[in-house]
């Protein structure tokens, strides 16, 4: 079985990236599943929306970063990661899925991040806009 998500690596004003505190417990960037009658836009742009409160902007001048990973539960999931511009920076945290949101530098974020592909997208976006981190 295969499932589809979408999301987006968050910048804001400052610089600083989005990241979630999952009530599983890992970090994460914001991402969730595509419905039926939605682009992968607007999936990354809804899931941020629910999962941190946070409106956002997609770069559509930058190429999105694909995962494809299988779950313990033996399903494999496909992910498309965008690039993001925050357009408020007030944070909600949807309390069934998440327990905090928060901005961070790139540096924490990568430090903090619990999976890897997590932290390639984040070093894809950090190279595509010729960050160092």
């Amino acid at each position: 079985m295969k499932e589809k998500s979408c999301g987006a690596l968050v910048f804001n004003k400052d610089g600083n990236v989005l990241i979630i505190h999952s009530v599983m417990g890992h970090y994460d960037i914001p991402k969730g599943h595509v419905e039926s009658d939605e682009t992968d836009f607007q999936t990354a742009i809804r899931e941020i929306k629910e999962e941190t409160g946070v409106d956002v902007k997609i770069n559509e001048n930058v190429k999105p970063y694909k995962v494809t990973y299988t779950m313990k539960n033996g399903i494999t999931k496909d992910v498309c990661y965008y690039l993001a511009d925050a357009l408020s920076g007030n944070i909600k945290a949807q309390e069934e899925e998440v327990s905090s949101a928060k901005f961070i530098s790139l540096k924490d974020a990568l430090n903090i991040l619990t999976f890897d592909n997590t932290k390639n997208t984040v070093k894809y976006f950090a190279d595509e806009l010729g960050l160092k981190i």
